[in-house]
């Protein structure tokens, strides 16, 4: 996979690297298939290492480079990190405030955002698709800052991060096709339901490609953005879903381990 994405202009790499993200969300979700329902434990553990792994890639594949990019203004280094952080964090929080969503696991009157007549099931679509957007706003300006910067540290923290996102979305595959599946859709919609929320990962990401071809000054604000929004999902959500249970040790663990993996990626690639 790196040596095609490497001969690879950045728009076909972005395509490679969130068809394979979106490959996983569905893999995740064809797990209605073989079983028809999830239990607790798992799911702690899963959104767990989930959050392990946005937590590492954040910081690895996003927030390093935007600190290593040079800059031809006179502003402060330290300035664009931190904004793009806050506002990506921002952003996140008002959508979280006014997408109607429902967290895996959570029952329908827990639901969040602005009030709504809509079933669980595409509340929880919703739920997912707050998670996609930032993590293909992130594989898109990863992407363009190899291309910008022509360093190969970052092109392989961007496929890094692409990996780290695939991994990441198997477990919210699941999280969306197995609850529909135990309230009793069938296993093809339910499959349908969980892997429709990838969609938005190749469309953020090609987004955030193009944003910052066309500015290019906003490169570190970019990747510093999508880190911020990343944070903001594994803190304000991912994680109180994996402790929301009677597994918190196991979930913590999961955590651990899924940043110690992505962790051990970004240093042997990069």
């Amino acid at each position: 996979m790196i040596n095609t994405v490497i001969a690879s202009s950045p728009f076909i790499q972005v395509l490679l690297a969130t068809g394979f993200t979106w490959l996983m969300t569905a893999l995740g979700a064809a797990t209605v298939f073989l079983t028809g329902k999830i239990g607790r434990k798992t799911l702690d553990a899963s959104l767990g290492f989930a959050a392990g792994v946005m937590i590492s890639v954040s910081f690895f594949s996003l927030l390093l480079p935007a600190i290593e990019t040079p800059l031809s203004s006179n502003i402060p280094h330290w300035f664009p990190v931190i904004a793009g952080f806050l506002l990506g964090a921002l952003f996140l929080g008002l959508s979280d405030r006014l997408l109607p969503h429902v967290h895996p696991g959570c029952p329908l009157d827990e639901a969040e955002g602005i009030k709504t007549t809509w079933k669980r099931n595409r509340l929880l679509v919703l739920a997912m698709v707050l998670h996609h957007i930032p993590e293909g706003l992130a594989i898109g300006v990863a992407f363009a800052a190899s291309a910008l910067t022509f360093n190969p540290t970052s092109l392989a923290a961007a496929v890094t991060l692409a990996i780290g996102m695939g991994i990441h979305n198997f477990p919210e595959g699941m999280a969306v096709a197995m609850p529909m599946r135990a309230e009793g859709k069938s296993a093809f919609k339910s499959f349908t339901y969980g892997q429709l929320s990838g969609i938005f990962e190749p469309i953020s990401a090609v987004i955030g490609l193009i944003l910052v071809a066309v500015f290019q000054p906003l490169l570190p604000y970019a990747l510093g953005f999508a880190a911020g929004a990343m944070i903001y999902v594994a803190v304000e959500e991912l994680i109180p879903e994996c402790q929301r249970g009677n597994h918190t040790d196991l979930a913590t663990f999961s955590l651990m381990m899924g940043f110690a993996l992505m962790m051990g990626l970004n240093i042997t690639l990069g």
